[in-house]
């Protein structure tokens, strides 16, 4: 598993551990996995053109350090001072002494079109805002050259915390973190800016349980599948209700009930007009023609998808003593008060347009700061959130680290493939997964899925559907 840290966190794991190192070696260890890092990407480094672009923190002196490494291999290295006065001295000298050469930020224009590389060491992990006038030029030179961008632990102007963009910020092609990932690194919208993300183990050893993100790995997810014993039925593994689709929408009942059937659990119960539809498309549906509270036995319920204007079903759903996902119509549709006196665990699955109506905020605030606006709805609601969009995010109630995942594609941003996710998340639930398990490893099979259905081309929400079983056995693979 990933594992995401606050800069408070990390600056406290490198206290500790420089307290034990002799002075400079922490910054030794960062540059010489930086250079590697660079020497990788170049390819072949003597001849090389690198730019450093250096502000005043120990970004800077790491790019001073790595480039010096740089040079000694035979790379025609310049370095831009963005901060004469407060340029890291041991590192600038570092790098004279293997033969670099240093310009001001005035004259690197010419430099950087040139550049086979540039390495940006502009502003550290303690930044906040955008870039500042001077270094937004540059940044601004640098993305109409055609040199490959290395950043320094991550891309200056993006916030190492929320993963907020306030104003201008460099992209990056690459981007080398030391000792462990920043939030920002793994969160849309910096996440965009990083690049490929290579963690550098400098020893740091930041404190476990006080990670703010979590990224699971195939092995993370293979252990949170349910797999039939010998002695399962249809009812041990669990049955998933459906309360969804209308008249006008019966497609999404249709589409929720094939995610709810590839989740695990042993048995899909549907609830809703769409009930014709559903038994021609997947006839081991349970159909029921009579309300929730009487439709039969049931471990969770998925509610929202299509539903139109039904606000009578979603409540009744969200009375059961059993975990509820909530989805699309079903968030409109659920009063507040009805969802925060739950004691069984609720889900709740919007996109950033969904959540920005349920915050009361404009789509953009959202998406602006997607880490605090599913904390925020979390805290309001007292249920679980998965927060849809290009990295998805699921926030519990314990004050627990906020889960991240990156497997889908943009090709799902189709109709209907919400729907899916819908349905296999609570055919998690109803397999016994906890409500934060259930939106997390739904959403990493979602998403492989997703790659799978479409393999660089447009898809459907059915053909997602029709891959979930190839992702979950990728998965435990």
């Amino acid at each position: 598993m990933r594992t995401a840290y606050s800069v408070e966190t990390v600056r406290a794991a490198e206290r500790a551990l420089m307290a034990r190192l002799p002075e400079g070696a922490l910054m030794q260890r960062a540059a010489a996995g930086l250079a590697a890092a660079c020497a990788e990407l170049l390819g072949r480094v003597y001849g090389s053109r690198v730019v450093l672009l250096v502000g005043s923190g120990d970004n800077g002196g790491d790019a001073l350090y790595a480039g010096a490494r740089l040079a000694r291999r035979g790379a025609g290295v310049t370095a831009v001072l963005l901060a004469p006065e407060r340029t890291h001295g041991a590192g600038l000298g570092a790098l004279r002494r293997a033969g670099g050469t240093v310009t001001a930020a005035d004259a690197a224009e010419g430099p950087l079109l040139r550049a086979d590389l540039v390495v940006d060491g502009i502003v550290g992990i303690g930044g906040k805002g955008g870039l500042r006038p001077d270094a937004e030029r540059l940044a601004g030179v640098v993305a109409r050259s055609a040199a490959a961008v290395v950043a320094v632990d991550l891309p200056s102007g993006v916030d190492a915390d929320s993963g907020e963009v306030r104003g201008a910020a460099l992209r990056a092609d690459l981007t080398v973190t030391f000792g462990a990932y920043k939030p920002g690194l793994l969160v849309d919208p910096a996440r965009e800016y990083a690049g490929v993300v290579r963690l550098v183990d400098i020893g740091l050893e930041p404190p476990a349980a006080d990670a703010e993100l979590e990224a699971l790995q195939h092995a993370d997810v293979a252990r949170l599948l349910p797999v039939p014993a010998a002695e399962s039925d249809k009812y041990r593994r669990g049955v998933v209700g459906i309360a969804a689709g209308s008249a006008r929408y019966p497609g999404a009942a249709v589409l929720a009930v094939s995610g709810a059937l590839r989740g695990g659990a042993g048995a899909v119960r549907y609830v809703g007009p769409a009930g014709g539809a559903v038994l021609a498309r997947f006839p081991e549906t349970l159909v029921s023609d009579a309300g929730p509270a009487r439709a039969g036995r049931v471990q969770a319920w998925v509610a929202g998808p299509g539903a139109g204007d039904d606000a009578a079903t979603v409540a009744e759903v969200l009375e059961a003593d059993v975990p509820v996902l909530l989805d699309a119509d079903g968030l409109r549709l659920a009063e507040r008060d009805a969802v925060r006196r739950r004691t069984a665990p609720t889900l709740m699955t919007p996109h950033a347009g969904e959540a920005a109506a349920l915050l009361g905020v404009r789509r953009e605030e959202v998406e602006a700061a997607r880490l605090a606006a599913v904390r925020e709805l979390a805290a309001v609601y007292r249920a679980t959130v998965l927060l849809k969009g290009s990295t998805t995010l699921v926030a519990g109630t314990g004050g627990e680290a906020v889960r991240v995942n990156a497997t889908g594609t943009p090709w799902l941003a189709t109709a209907g493939s919400g729907d899916v996710l819908s349905g296999l998340a609570g055919s998690l639930l109803a397999a016994g997964l906890g409500a934060v398990d259930a939106g997390s490893a739904a959403a990493y099979l979602h998403g492989l899925a997703g790659r799978f259905a479409a393999e660089g081309a447009p898809m459907g929400a059915h053909d997602v559907a029709s891959r979930i079983p190839q992702a979950w056995r990728d998965a435990r693979s």
